[in-house]
C-alpha cells in the first residue's frame, strides 16, 4: 500500500483574487486524490481540515504550498521548517522574492507538484540567542531572510557595537543593525544599502542600518563565524526581529549572536531558471541592448 499525500496549503486571504487562486489549488490537489490541510481562518475552504500555525501544523505533509507574497511564504517556511518538509511559493504579492512562480502559473505548478517533477534544494538559515546584561538567556530563535535589530526609541540612536568570531569590529550610533542570510539579501538588507548575494553561496551579511559613523560598509562573513551585536548599558532599549514576526526583547546592555543555522529550509524549485533572471524580473532591470553569447 502506499501513503496518502498530503499538502498543507498555505494562503494569504486578503484579496479576493487570493481566494479564488487558494479554492483553485485545493481543487487541482483534491482531484489528483491529495489530501489538503489548510493553515488559514475557517471561512477559507471550509470542506477542508484546518490547523493553526503550530510546530506540528505540517507534520506528515509532502510539501508546504505558499499562495501569497513573501510574508505569507516566512510564515509558512517557519511551519516547514519545524518539521523538515519542503515549501513551495506561488507569488499572489507584490514583488514576491521567496516565491519560486507567479499566480499565472499555477495550475502548471500544481501539476508538476502531482507528477513530483520537481527538485528541492537547501537554503541556509541563521540561528539567534539574545542573552541579557547579567548573561542570562533571554531567547532563542532562527531566521531564513535576516534577525533585525531595532532601536525602539526613536528620539535617539542605539549605541551598538560589532563583533566578529570574538573580535570588536566597530562600535556606532544607528537605528539597528541588520544580519541577513544569502536568501533575505534581497529583502530589508537591500533596502538599507546591502549587496544582493546569489542564493547559492553561504555567507552571512552585516548592515549596520542609518549608522552614524565613518565606517559603516556592509560586510560579508563566513558562514562559519559568529556575529554578535552588543548594546551599551547607557543605551535605549531594542527589539530583535526574526523574518518580520518572530520577536525578542533587547534590553540595554544585552548581547545577540548570530550563527549559521543548524537546520535550513528546504526548497522546491520547479525549474532551472538561474537566479540572475529572477532579480531581473523581479527589480524590473534594464537589459535592452544586451546580446550575450550565442547559444
Amino acid at each position: 500500500m502506499t501513503q496518502q499525500r498530503e499538502i498543507l496549503l498555505v494562503p494569504h486571504a486578503g484579496r479576493s483574487t487570493n481566494l479564488a487562486a487558494t479554492d483553485r489549488a485545493a481543487q487541482l490537489l483534491d482531484e489528483a486524490g491529495i489530501v489538503v490541510r489548510v493553515c488559514a481562518p475557517a471561512e477559507i475552504l471550509p470542506d477542508f481540515p484546518h490547523v493553526q500555525h503550530t510546530a506540528a501544523a505540517a507534520e506528515g505533509c509532502e510539501l508546504v504550498l505558499v499562495l501569497g507574497g513573501d510574508g505569507t511564504f516566512l510564515r509558512a517556511a517557519d511551519m516547514a521548517r519545524a518539521v523538515d518538509v519542503p515549501v513551495l511559493g506561488i507569488n499572489l504579492g507584490h514583488v514576491g522574492f521567496l516565491a519560486e512562480w507567479e499566480a499565472e502559473s499555477l495550475d502548471k505548478a500544481i501539476e508538476r507538484v502531482v507528477a513530483r517533477h520537481y527538485r528541492i534544494e537547501d537554503r541556509m538559515t541563521i540561528d539567534v540567542t539574545v542573552t541579557g546584561p547579567d548573561d542570562e538567556l533571554i531567547g532563542r530563535s532562527w531566521a531564513l531572510n535576516e534577525v533585525s535589530m531595532e532601536n525602539l526609541n526613536r528620539s535617539g540612536v542605539l549605541d551598538a557595537i560589532l563583533e566578529v568570531d570574538a573580535r570588536p569590529v566597530m562600535g556606532f550610533g544607528c537605528d539597528g543593525v541588520l544580519i541577513s542570510t544569502p536568501t533575505g539579501s534581497t529583502a530589508y538588507a537591500f533596502s538599507a544599502g546591502g549587496p544582493v548575494l546569489w542564493p547559492e553561496l553561504d555567507a552571512i551579511l552585516v548592515v549596520p542600518n542609518n549608522a552614524h559613523a565613518l565606517f559603516t560598509k556592509p560586510l560579508v562573513v563566513s558562514p562559519k563565524s559568529t556575529v554578535a551585536v552588543e548594546s551599551a548599558s547607557e543605551t535605549s532599549a531594542a527589539l530583535v526581529n526574526m523574518d518580520g514576526f518572530r520577536e525578542i526583547a533587547m534590553p540595554p546592555g544585552s548581547r545577540v549572536e548570530v550563527v549559521r543555522g543548524e537546520r535550513p529550509v528546504r526548497w522546491v524549485r520547479l525549474d532551472d531558471h538561474p537566479f540572475t533572471d529572477r532579480l531581473v524580473s523581479k527589480l524590473r532591470l534594464p537589459v535592452e541592448g544586451w546580446r550575450g553569447p550565442q547559444r
